[in-house]
């Protein structure tokens, strides 16, 4: 064979070569990350692999000259500038609360239970009836802040004469931080009970929606918290224990997931740590205590765009073109690592049934038609909740059912008012319990 083929089959060996070795030293540090948890944010393991690789590297070279000595180096250089992106933050280490909102006061408010959370009122205005029983609301998340959208519907419940109240699970939004090894929805339950005995005004009626609504299902089989609840509606909730968490049911109606277009704006996981951080938590093989990436970082990197697809199936397939702005990128708040600790410890917990059974508060289901949540999540509170007084099947709307498009937020406020003021439901109380297995088959 010349030596004109010969030379470039040399190089393309050696090209592939070196290639395989940045991508074995990069994998072999990503393992490390794995072993050591990330401590001392990465570098750790950064050390190990870069120490590990440049005695490789002197050993491979140990007969060459010095020329070709520097050769097994330079593949070690290139992987150790690329894994060493992931060591190094690139945003503040100590949180950032969002700015306080406009239109809102926040007022900042120490529970029994140690936990500090943003608090937020909506007294009673325009010219609806006043109602005497406060209403409040637990958001989604677990541990997100409440979004602008959600907002404006709080703000329309105050205008039909409810005294609103909201606050920020610990956590998320404007409230503090919690050790990690805190999280969990005992403490979320806990701390609901705590803020209805803050406020001291007698019994409440709470709305839950989503992650909320699983806080208020669990507070609903705790007699100590359930006794200070009037009414509870249950919107659109998750998994309320461990043996329901493990249920692969189907979804409702097609969401927007996978044809709505894509989120916009920058993404932490464009930048190599909070992809490599986020990606391991997701996947179970970094702790969400874990020492890569700390929670304040993590919620300081975290942005709406991260969510993806998330968002889009919150809402129907034929909504898909005009999925609305839920929050705008200053009030945005969402920790990745104290939600997956908090989902773990539900997914954990033994079943609640039995005491869910000895419900006695007056309950309401609402269920999306275009639902991301697994059906058997929902049909499960219906059937263990002896309490449940009707269940609300919204047509048209996905898991965020209050979403400004259309109607949507008149018709959701007008299902939630009708029970609060136990007056007529204004859509057919379906599914019943005697529903659920037709329900369940029908609706896919």
């Amino acid at each position: 064979m010349p030596p004109s083929v010969i030379r470039p089959l040399r190089f393309a060996g050696r090209l592939t070569a070196a290639v395989a070795a940045v991508v074995g030293l990069a994998a072999f540090f990503l393992a490390l990350i794995v072993a050591t948890d990330g401590a001392g944010s990465g570098l750790a393991a950064w050390s190990a692999a870069v120490g590990i690789a440049v005695f490789a590297a002197l050993w491979r070279g140990r007969r060459r000259s010095w020329r070709g000595r520097l050769v097994p180096f330079l593949p070690v250089l290139v992987a150790a500038t690329l894994t060493l992106s992931v060591c190094v933050p690139t945003v503040p280490t100590t949180r950032r609360y969002p700015p306080a909102l406009s239109f809102v006061t926040t007022e900042h408010v120490r529970l029994s239970t140690g936990s500090q959370v943003a608090v937020y009122h909506y007294p009673p205005t325009g010219n609806s009836p006043r109602q005497r029983v406060p209403l409040v609301y637990l958001n989604g998340g677990p541990v997100r802040g409440i979004s602008v959208l959600d907002h404006r519907f709080l703000q329309r419940l105050a205008g039909q004469g409810y005294d609103v109240y909201a606050y920020e699970q610990a956590g998320g939004g404007r409230s503090d931080l919690l050790p990690m090894d805190q999280y969990s929805i005992t403490r979320s339950v806990h701390d609901l009970g705590a803020f209805v005995g803050k406020l001291g005004k007698g019994r409440v009626d709470v709305l839950g929606f989503s992650s909320g609504a699983v806080v208020l299902t669990r507070a609903l089989a705790d007699p100590a918290i359930a006794d200070h609840l009037r009414r509870a509606v249950i919107a659109e909730p998750g998994p309320m224990d461990g043996p329901t968490a493990r249920i692969e049911g189907q979804k409702g109606r097609p969401s927007a997931r996978g044809t709505a277009p894509a989120m916009t704006g920058p993404r932490s996981t464009h930048v190599p740590r909070y992809a490599v951080a986020f990606g391991l938590m997701r996947l179970g093989l970094l702790s969400p205590d874990n020492g890569l990436v700390g929670q304040a970082e993590g919620d300081n990197a975290f942005t709406t765009a991260d969510l993806g697809s998330d968002t889009a199936s919150a809402y129907c397939a034929r909504d898909a073109d005009r999925i609305p702005v839920e929050d705008t990128e200053w009030n945005f708040s969402f920790s990745a690592a104290a939600s997956l600790r908090i989902q773990q410890t539900i997914k954990d917990s033994p079943t609640i049934a039995p005491q869910l059974r000895r419900s006695r508060t007056p309950a309401m289901l609402m269920i999306a038609e275009c639902s991301s949540q697994v059906r058997q999540w929902q049909t499960a509170i219906l059937a263990d909740n002896p309490a449940i007084q009707r269940t609300q099947y919204m047509p048209g709307v996905g898991h965020h059912m209050w979403n400004s498009l259309g109607n949507n937020d008149q018709r959701a406020a007008a299902t939630i008012t009708s029970f609060l003021q136990d007056k007529p439901a204004p859509l057919p109380d379906y599914p019943t319990r005697a529903d659920i297995p037709a329900f369940l088959r029908d609706h896919k």
